[in-house]
Parts: structure tokens; sequence; C-alpha cells
């Protein structure tokens, strides 16, 4: 038994002395990342888009360059998967007024279900609904079974209530259907949210049209009703609605590269460096470049890759993860977390770098300190050595992509330099970052993962959670639901991907996957308008909550409690 352990001492001394000095990157290497991965033809690096696309291979050239070995599928340096289903115009749909005279629609150019409408057919009566869809529109007029058709008439200023309003109130009256007129037809996955009603929208020249019939003359004399006449109008006009949805994959990627260890002994085991490379594209005609998030992070890593390369490795393997998804909901690196590229129980530590390119009071943020042991010393005496600001704090739970790795049992270090007034904004660009900045948390990082990768392993430690510092609704003290987005969609209404224990939501009895509509008297449609719904508002401030679960629409009041 002498000689394997011998030998085995002998290969690691001689794999450490092969080892060269790790140089870390510079900040003008940096800042050429950066500027690569803000370029126009990036457009944002939208996941799933063609911009993510190019980034995605810029990446991927940048580690073979480097010469790591591709980590992805099938001997590649990508790592696909399904971003999320959307919904697609099945050729069965149909819009036709039965006559006299026969119609038909063409959908797609006249009409088009939502995303989220009940698959089936329904032929039925028109009832022409006046105004913005309220409740009060559908005086006078008895719509069960019918097909409602939402109209706004010239002079009218509706109330503000969302589509998702509108479903739930034909839902409530018993409609069979519902198709909502307007200036232009939603995509699909813009209208996804679902209520258990065939529905759709429909070009206001087209429902003129459809309207265009003898028995909708007597019934409305000029095509449609008019201010003064009754709420609803039974138009005589009799269709059929027949929508067919299809569900087409949105895929994207992460990318990764593999450095293999040099100790036989500890190869096994690896060092994940991640950082995730999507932002969110472009916007209302704007492109929301993304530098400080996250193209600092992607070059750090995309540096530290280099560095480490040009060393000849270290002990144990390193694993350079690029994730797509984190604006979605840390879909990347969850994904990475179901199909490592070395085992999770083989993975000792995740170093995450996200937002570290604009530096304040020259000091780097470290957490995650408490999640393995050792983590908080190795941090501070790291960056004392490289004479450099810290600081160091326990709690691993904040909303980017290390949250994945600790949850499925491996400490984790995260790095940033804080959030800015440009976050999320068209105005974080390139020249607003500090390349120095980067430099040195590139040359903190470095001695810490060779640390991690020739010392003993940190033993995982499962701390008590707390939310999720970026994606939790409510500024700190203010008041706080306690509930997240999914982000995985672009349709109306806010679907949940959590509901923190003990909240107001918790007590109100929503669940993750429920859809909240409306808040107090305010619609909501994205988290953006959840946040101001909540930020005019105090702990102890009691609402109503209308959400939607399995298409089915709930009501309930919930007592807002304060942020920790």
């Amino acid at each position: 038994m002498l000689l394997p352990l011998v030998l085995g001492l002998l290969l690691s001394s001689a794999s450490a002395q092969l080892r060269g000095t790790v140089v870390p990157p510079a900040s003008s290497d940096l800042l050429g990342h950066v500027t690569a991965l803000t370029t126009e033809p990036m457009e944002g690096r939208r996941s799933g888009t063609p911009g993510g696309e190019r980034a995605a291979r810029y990446i991927a050239e940048q580690l073979a360059g480097a010469g790591l070995k591709p980590g992805g599928d099938g001997g590649s340096f990508l790592q696909s998967f399904v971003l999320s289903t959307r919904p697609v115009l099945g050729q069965g749909s149909a819009l036709e007024r039965l006559g006299p005279p026969a119609l038909s629609l063409e959908a797609g150019r006249d009409w088009t279900p939502h995303g989220g409408s009940m698959v089936g057919e329904v032929t039925a009566e028109i009832v022409a609904v006046p105004g913005p869809g309220g409740l009060d529109d559908y005086d006078g007029v008895d719509v069960r079974g019918k097909i409602v058709l939402a109209l706004d008439v010239a002079g009218l200023a509706p109330p503000r209530i969302s589509r998702l309003d509108r479903l739930i109130t034909a839902h409530r009256r018993g409609a069979a259907a519902l198709l909502i007129a307007g200036d232009s037809l939603p995509a699909l996955g813009a209208t996804e949210a679902s209520v258990h009603l065939v529905s759709g929208a429909i070009t206001r020249g087209a429902a003129d049209r459809l309207l265009e019939s003898p028995a909708a003359a007597r019934a409305v004399p000029d095509g449609r009703p008019a201010p003064g006449a009754p709420t609803a109008l039974a138009t005589g006009v009799v269709a059929r609605l027949r929508v067919e949805i299809a569900r087409e994959d949105r895929r994207t990627a992460n990318v990764v590269g593999v450095l293999p260890g040099g100790d036989p002994a500890r190869a096994g085991e690896a060092v994940v460096l991640g950082a995730h490379y999507d932002h969110l594209g472009r916007s209302g005609g704007l492109v929301y470049p993304g530098a400080d998030d996250n193209a600092s992070g992607t070059s750090v890593v995309l540096g530290l890759a280099r560095a480490f390369a040009a060393a000849g490795g270290s002990p144990r393997t390193l694993v350079f993860a690029l994730f797509s998804g984190e604006e979605e909901g840390l879909l990347g690196s969850a994904h990475y977390a179901r199909h490592p590229t070395v085992p999770m129980e083989r993975t000792l530590a995740m170093l995450n770098f996200d937002m570290v390119g604009r530096m304040r009071d020259r000091r780097i943020d470290v957490s995650g300190a408490g999640s393995g042991s050792g983590l908080a010393a190795l941090a501070s005496d790291s960056a004392r050595e490289e004479g450099a600001t810290v600081a160091v704090s326990d709690s691993p739970y904040a909303a980017s992509d290390h949250a994945s790795f600790y949850s499925a049992g491996v400490p984790v270090l995260f790095f940033t330099t804080g959030e800015h007034e440009d976050y999320h904004t068209p105005r974080d660009t390139a020249d607003k970052l500090d390349g120095a900045g980067m430099a040195e948390v590139a040359r903190v990082a470095a001695r810490i993962a060779d640390r991690l990768a020739s010392e003993s392993r940190p033993v995982y430690v499962k701390l008590p959670e707390r939310p999720p510092s970026r994606s939790f609704a409510g500024a700190r003290g203010g008041a706080f639901l306690g509930v997240s987005a999914d982000g995985q969609g672009e349709s109306d209404g806010v679907r949940l991907a959590a509901v923190l224990p003990g909240t107001a939501a918790a007590r109100a009895g929503l669940e993750g996957g429920d859809v909240i509509v409306r808040l107090g008297d305010q619609p909501v449609d994205s988290f953006a308008e959840l946040r101001q719904a909540l930020a005019g508002r105090r702990p102890g401030d009691v609402l109503a909550v209308v959400y939607l679960r399995d298409g089915e629409d709930r009501r309930a009041t919930v007592t807002l409690g304060a942020r920790p």
C-alpha cells in the first residue's frame, strides 16, 4: 500500500512544479470583452434571440482560444436547454360569420387567438359590449353562452382595465367566448395568461366587417353600439370561433469550458467560476446593452479562464460556466445544476460574478461566506494579500446564479460591486465601467479560486433562508407582499415563482404559479407594475388582490407586512 501513496505524492508534487503563476487579466482585456459583448449586433443579449446566440458564439470562441476543453453537449461548448415554450397559431383556428352573408376572417391578420385561450370551438350570437369591458358594460343583456365582442366607443375615457380584467368579467358573466377589438393584434406570447374562456383579439376594421350584416343593422343601425344606447347589445350576428394553439420550444444555451485538474488525486473534483451573459435585449425600440449586468461578470470569467489556462491549470478541475436565462429566473444555472459537467457532489465551490463593473469606495462585496467552512477567512485573507477592500457577508441568498448551486448543496461566494441608477436601463453602457476595479475583482477571485483548487474542501453549511434582495417586491423597511415573479414569459399579469412563508401573500393563500391580476385598485401587468403598486403603501395596509389559479379567478385580502 505504500508504493501507490508514494507515487501519488510524487505526481502531486510534479503537477505543482509544472504549474506556472496565475497572472490575472488586465483591465484592458476585461474592457475589450465588455465592448465586444455590448456591440449593436449583440442586441442586448436577450436569451433565445439572435443577439443572445451571437454572444454565446463569442464566448465559446474565447474559451476555445484559451485552450479549454468543451463542457457542453455532444463535445461542444454549448449546453442547450428549453427556455420556455411559447404558443403559436394552430392551423385550425378560424373566425366566421355564418351569414347572411357568410364571412371568413383571416387568422393572424384580421384576428388572433390569445395565447392563453382555451382550445375549442364556439358557435353563438355575438353580443357587442362598448367601453372598457368592465362589469357595468354588461347591463341589460344576458351574455351566457354568447360570444362577447368588446368595442371601445369614441369619446369614452375608460378606466385602467386590463385584458385579464375583461376576460375575468366575461367568464363570470357566463360568456362562452370573448373577442377584444384594438388597433393591432398582440403576439400570442404577450397574452399567455389563461382564463377558462375561448378568447382572442380582433382589429377594429375586422370587427366592423363582422357586424356588417342585415341582422346587425336591425339591432345596431350604424354597425356598432352608440353612446346612450343600452350598455350591451345582442347583434343578431351568429359566428363560429375556433381556437387551436400549438406549442413551440424557445431554446438557449449555457456556454461551458473545462480546464482539467492536474493532480490525479483531486482532478475528479471541481471549482465552478460562473456568470450570466444574458441581458434584456430590445424593448420599446431601445437596446439594453447590459454592460455591467452582466458583460462585466462575463468578462471576468473569460479573463480568469485564460489566466488559469496559461498557468497550466490547477490541481482540481476548473469549470468556467457562462449562463443564459438568468434574467428570466436563473434558468441557465438551474439547468446546469440538474445536468452538471462535474457532478454536484464533487463540486466543492462555486464563485459567481454579477455586476462587478462599477466599484464604489474601492470595495468589493463578497457574500455567501457562511455557506461553507473557512470561506470568510479565505475571502478576507485573499483580499488583504491583494491589497483590496472587501465587505464579506455570510448570506448566500441573492437573486443570481450561485443560488442554484447553493440549493444543490454547493458552497458559494458571490462577487458584486452593487446596483446603480442605470440598472436594467439602456444607460448601462460600456463607457461607464471601471476597468481597474474589474481587474481588482479578478485578482482577488483568482487567488480564492487557486486556493480552493489546491487546499482542503470547504464543508457545506445550510443557513436560515431570507428573501433574495433583487427578486422580491418591496423596498427594505417598506410594504412587503412576499412574492417573486418567475420571469419566464412576457404575458400580462404577474406569474409567481415563489411565495415566502409567513408573509402577507402566504397568509392570503397565494401560491407559486398563481397570476396576480390586480392589487387594490391597480391592474398589474408586470413585476415592475407590482413594485409600483406597493411603492405608495405602508406595512399594515389592507388591500384586495385578484389572481388566477389554473385559469380560475380568485379574490383575497392581504395585510401588507414590512420588508425584512
